[in-house]
């Protein structure tokens, strides 16, 4: 099984330096889906109620623009190709694409 290199990626800390408005509109481009960028599992996400909203795709784009922790991590994109979240199938997909033997 390819096992991934993470010193092969650049890291970016988004605790200490939140995505900006254009990095978050690179990431929307390929997915062209802000919902599909929000983690949906954060305890934040409870906390305000927005689980109990009908949240447009621009309340998904401020609400990941406000709080890194709405931001589904991972997120490795290379070449234009976007891998997000730690599922096991997203995972296997990124290390049949870029894993080393």
């Amino acid at each position: 099984m390819s096992q991934l290199d993470l010193n092969d990626f650049e890291k970016i800390d988004i605790k200490n330096s939140p995505l900006s408005e254009p990095q978050l509109l690179e990431l929307y481009v390929i997915t062209e889906s802000y919902e599909e960028l929000f983690n949906k599992r954060s305890i934040k996400y409870r906390t305000l109620g927005l689980n109990q909203q009908n949240l447009s795709e621009n309340d998904y784009k401020e609400h990941l623009l406000k709080e890194y922790t709405f931001l589904k991590r991972p997120v490795f994109l290379v070449n234009g190709e976007l891998f997000i979240g730690n599922s096991k199938k997203t995972v296997e997909r990124l290390k049949d694409r870029f894993g080393h033997s």
